[in-house]
């Protein structure tokens, strides 16, 4: 297999569409939010794109018995209310540097023949605790944008996120912006420790803010509540853990 494969799936006409991309990364925030918008719009979406890769992970993913190689899926949703969309999914980023750089501009070359002129790439940011209430820091290519993402709710944050964004999320910025894409980022705080569905809806808002469609959030919010299950008992586990930290008094007595 080559470096890189492009399977041509669809071919379907778009109306301005934007490029959404939503791959695993930060508390699985973006995944988690591109995998709901395809399943809320699904009677709209058309798979148009594979694209394979030997800079992903060397594995098959597994259907019901059925194996099938690792790939990022590309689909196209129209008739959402709003903006038609080119929506970018999968299991697995880029094992190495190399690679995502690779990935990242076939992913602009598919968007360029779909002639996509604004993107925003979907993540998480963590902040190494458990949260209650979820903001949405963004990060574009251009100071134009960021005025009228202000207004839909999103946070720019001076240094944040620390270290910049790693991956395609940033590479899609950085390198769409040498091709005068109009790009931004839109990073959901998480913990950085579980799934977390509730970042996602959060990120998911600004959407249908900017892009002027509506969706549901019945699966999302069940997945966010089962999540909240699995944080109680942990928030449970740190308290306990508190509790049996032996006070300085304990500890003078060594026998």
């Amino acid at each position: 297999m080559d470096e890189l494969d492009i399977e041509v799936v669809a071919e379907p006409s778009l109306d301005d569409p934007v490029l959404i991309e939503g791959l695993p990364g930060v508390g699985h925030v973006g995944a988690l939010a591109a995998d709901h918008l395809l399943e809320e719009f699904d009677d709209e979406s058309t798979l148009v794109r594979r694209l394979y890769s030997t800079a992903f992970p060397p594995q098959v993913s597994v259907d019901d018995g059925v194996a099938s190689l690792t790939c990022t899926e590309v689909h196209a949703v129209t008739d959402t209310g709003g903006r038609d969309l080119l929506v970018y999914t999968g299991d697995h980023q880029a094992q190495h540097g190399e690679g995502h750089y690779t990935l990242a501009e076939a992913y602009l070359d598919v968007a360029e023949s779909f002639d996509v002129s604004e993107c925003y790439a979907l993540g998480g940011v963590p902040t190494g605790e458990l949260i209650e209430t979820y903001d949405v820091v963004g990060a574009v290519t251009g100071e134009e944008m960021i005025d009228d993402l202000e207004s839909a709710g999103v946070e720019f944050r001076e240094d944040e996120p620390a270290g910049g964004i790693v991956g395609v999320s940033g590479l899609l910025l950085g390198l769409g912006a040498r091709r005068d894409l109009t790009a931004a980022c839109l990073m959901g705080e998480t913990s950085g420790y579980l799934v977390d569905p509730k970042s996602a809806r959060a990120v998911l808002s600004v959407l249908e803010s900017r892009l002027g469609f509506e969706i549901g959030y019945d699966s999302l919010d069940e997945r966010a509540e089962e999540m909240e299950a699995v944080m109680g008992k942990i928030r449970e586990m740190e308290s306990q853990a508190t509790m049996d930290v032996p006070s300085e008094d304990d500890l003078r007595y060594i026998g």
